[in-house]
């Protein structure tokens, strides 16, 4: 398989994994009132865990193999991010509400990847890529404001949703190299559930009491299997031939899938603000696609 195609191959994974993603809001929206943002956030690291181990052991035909060896503190700082995504995220939607809070983090984080990619990996992204993100971030933000979104928030907020967005630029570029060395399922495992143990204290000491209803676990199980443990498999490989930078630029489908979801599950009637934003981030993703099969070709003919 040729880089280009390979590149490929890894943009349809990231925007799988970003669709997953999109279905996160709605499907947390049929929780119970009682159940804390912190333990969902919590709880659905611990399915994830759980179903990276269980497809760990499921592909492991060969027990001779031996695995390549794990970059520990590589690892632990990746679940620090995915634990600082996590918290930071929840938080400051509480405190800025779900528009503008979903568009600053999710807005900033391929600004944060595109420049720690270039300080860590000494990999700038091209001039096509930095106009597709661009045009993608303005996007978001004008679909907020077309489905009715406060784009009033506080400051603590607004630096929460900030740190979310760099917590997961970074967590991006510094599991990539993790993954094509030590494997997706095995690096993923160990990150979920590492940011599992960090977080469960937390989600105890801020979140009170979990609600125990059946209701409650199938959100959770939902949200940790499959809109967190399915999606971070597809994005994970997809990592292994798509730069960091592209990857998170990618997300982009995310909200993309949220606001078809808000149609046509919750019945929301967005304004034509909306739609207008929403071809805006079309628009940004098609650049940022095309960036990224350029620069693979300008790698293949190198």
């Amino acid at each position: 398989m040729s880089q280009s195609s390979s590149s490929a191959h890894g943009v349809v994974l990231v925007l799988i994994a970003a669709m997953l993603w999109g279905t996160t809001g709605t499907a947390q929206s049929f929780a119970p009132a009682g159940m804390s943002p912190l333990w969902v956030g919590a709880l659905r690291l611990v399915m994830a865990g759980l179903f990276f181990v269980l497809l760990g052991r499921l592909l492991r035909t060969d027990s001779s193999h031996r695995p390549a060896p794990m970059d520990w503190p590589r690892m632990l700082l990746c679940a620090l991010c995915m634990l600082t995504y996590n918290m930071a995220f929840f938080a400051g939607l509480k405190l800025t509400g779900i528009g503008l809070g979903t568009a600053v983090a999710l807005g900033s984080s391929p600004v944060w990847a595109g420049l720690l990619q270039a300080v860590i990996q000494r990999r700038l992204p091209g001039a096509v890529w930095w106009l597709g993100t661009a045009i993608g971030v303005v996007g978001g933000f004008v679909m907020t404001q077309g489905k009715g979104g406060d784009m009033s928030g506080s400051l603590p907020g607004l630096l929460l949703c900030l740190l979310a967005g760099l917590a997961y630029g970074a967590y991006a570029v510094i599991s990539q190299p993790l993954v094509l060395k030590s494997g997706v399922t095995r690096v993923n495992a160990w990150v979920f559930l590492t940011a599992a143990l960090l977080s469960l204290p937390i989600a105890a000491w801020l979140g009170g009491v979990p609600d125990a209803s059946a209701r409650s676990w199938a959100v959770v199980v939902y949200l940790g299997v499959v809109a967190t443990g399915l999606s971070y498999l597809c994005f994970s490989t997809g990592l292994r031939t798509v730069s960091a930078a592209t990857s998170v630029a990618l997300s982009k489908f995310e909200p993309i899938t949220a606001f078809v979801l808000s149609i046509v599950v919750v019945g929301e009637q967005p304004g034509w603000l909306a739609f207008v934003g929403l071809g805006m981030v079309l628009l940004g993703l098609w650049l940022v696609v095309r960036g990224e099969m350029r620069d693979s070709r300008k790698a293949a003919a190198a």
